[in-house]
């Protein structure tokens, strides 16, 4: 470390990212001239499995021959709604679907199934498991994401999903430290704000972390979260000396790598910008930063960072230390070993994910009833999926509820917007008068009040009616009488497949909701 220019020393703690399947000018830019060392990977630089070990290869060689280091390689493949894997790997349930199963070696399998196939694609750093507790119902970016709505649920789970990854030979970083289960504003595009104190947070949303620190956590993500009962100088968790130095470093006793979320957020950008607030972040113990898009963001963050050191705003020390903790997981992580690529989307990854998925599926009310091959009085209802908020994937445009059960039972299906309005509800209801049972694949249906509508009306109209909720299950406890409602937590094509298994008999419905419904 005693080699490295004040420039260098400040592109090893930097991530970014890029916008195409391949190397960029832009990004070749950036590693040569201002030593950025480190990358994160989104949707959009994937395309199947082959290419992305060729790209993370390519990555490598970049990033080691303009700044003498291996690179960090990061992506948030948490699973379920979070994932960004191409479709011939295993991507394996998120976080609410696997605590369902009430197995909790089904999240080690998850971590371990995600490390292994990480590692043979080159991708050495995950950023996950969610640690943060949903407790709050309107939160629109956790969610789902999380294991449960309390700390025994959280830290049962996602400890084993934190140590199969780390088992499975990846970096893994906890989120989103202090906690950002109770929250109703989604950070990527505003600014949450928390109203507890440290000893409240100390009752329920720390204790997560605080086992996982225990038990050997090797990184933790920061939240863009005010906490104004904690720090008073008005900054978001990320750039608060008292949470991230005082509380997590010094009460807490953590010794790994702390890494922030996005700087390009809107909680960060807009009120403080994403510059400033990686220079805060790191005077507040922050060591690695992520300015994940735009480049000229990543340049004016070198140079503010270099601008603070010259002028002792910030210290070398506190730099160095930085610089030391990167370097130490580098040396851990950065060169993986050699995995056939054949390990990626494999049988037995595969059957371990589709099991995983059927268990998962929770009958949470009404009577279910099985459906048979060629009913003809069943009729399947559904929107196309969207993307639930700026954390989730881009969306399968392909994939379709209605369309797919329909294919799976030879059956009728009607295609709805996501949110109807009355005169297309009117009309559903005219076009369903033929069948005697509908299944409604609902999405997020709270956000979308139409579907709640549809969905009890076709009841009000005398319809058998079965709902299935692939999102948030909060949505089961807004439906009507004893409408049947499943509870599949994700619209995916695994979720699809395990609902399918579920509706014609040939798995029955085991899982158990981790979260507090009906009640």
């Amino acid at each position: 470390m005693e080699n490295l220019s004040l420039r260098e020393k400040i592109g090893q703690l930097i991530v970014t990212g890029f916008p195409a399947p391949h190397i960029t000018d832009d990004l070749r830019s950036l590693a040569r001239d201002y030593k950025i060392g480190n990358i994160i990977l989104f949707s959009h630089n994937v395309e199947n499995a082959a290419q992305l070990r060729a790209l993370c290869a390519d990555l490598q060689r970049l990033i080691t021959d303009q700044t003498g280091h291996p690179a960090l390689i990061s992506i948030d493949q948490e699973g379920g709604r979070v994932t960004r894997l191409p479709a011939d790997a295993t991507n394996v349930p998120g976080a609410m679907a696997i605590a369902s199963t009430g197995r909790s070696e089904n999240a080690y399998a998850a971590g371990r199934i995600t490390a292994r196939e990480l590692c043979a694609l080159g991708i050495n750093f995950n950023l996950a498991p969610v640690l943060d507790i949903n407790n709050n119902k309107e939160n629109p970016v956790i969610n789902v994401r999380s294991y449960g709505d309390t700390a025994e649920t959280v830290e049962e789970y996602g400890l084993q999903m934190m140590r199969g990854l780390q088992d499975g030979g990846v970096l893994a970083s906890i989120k989103h430290f202090p906690g950002h289960g109770d929250t109703a504003v989604d950070s990527h595009l505003g600014l949450p704000v928390i109203e507890k104190s440290i000893e409240q947070l100390m009752e329920l949303e720390l204790k997560p972390f605080i086992a996982a620190i225990e038990s050997g956590a090797e990184a933790i993500t920061t939240a863009h979260i005010l906490f104004p009962l904690i720090d008073a100088e008005r900054v978001p968790a990320t750039m608060s000396r008292t949470i991230i130095t005082e509380l997590l470093k010094e009460k807490l006793g953590y010794k790994g790598l702390v890494i922030s979320d996005c700087l390009e957020m809107e909680a960060v950008r807009k009120y403080y910008g994403t510059a400033k607030g990686a220079l805060g972040a790191l005077k507040a113990g922050v060591h690695l930063i992520f300015v994940s898009h735009t480049p000229s963001l990543v340049k004016e963050t070198v140079e503010v960072i270099e601008q603070a050191v010259q002028s002792g705003e910030l210290s070398m020390s506190l730099l160095d230390d930085a610089v030391e903790k990167v370097l130490f997981y580098k040396d851990k992580y950065g060169i993986l070993a050699e995995t056939e690529l054949s390990v990626v989307g494999g049988a037995v990854h595969l059957r371990a994910a589709t099991a995983i998925s059927v268990e998962s599926i929770c009958h949470v009310r009404g009577k279910l009833a099985t459906i048979e091959k060629n009913d003809k009085d069943t009729i399947f209802v559904g929107s196309y999926p969207y993307r639930a908020d700026q954390a989730s994937s881009r969306v399968n445009a392909r994939l379709c509820f209605p369309a797919v059960m329909a294919e799976a039972f030879a059956a009728a299906h009607l295609i709805i917007n996501i949110d109807p309005e009355e005169a297309e509800i009117d009309e559903l209801l005219k076009k369903a008068e033929g069948y005697s049972r509908v299944v409604v694949g609902m999405f997020n249906a709270l956000d979308n009040s139409g579907q709640l509508e549809l969905v009890n009306r076709l009841y009000g109209n005398g319809h058998q009616v079965t709902a299935v909720a692939l999102g948030k299950p909060y949505d089961l406890e807004a439906l009507q009488g004893d409408i049947c409602g499943l509870a599949a937590f994700e619209y995916t094509p695994l979720a699809l497949n395990s609902v399918i298994q579920i509706l014609s008999g040939a798995a029955q419905p085991a899982g158990k909701v981790s979260i507090a419904l009906l009640e």
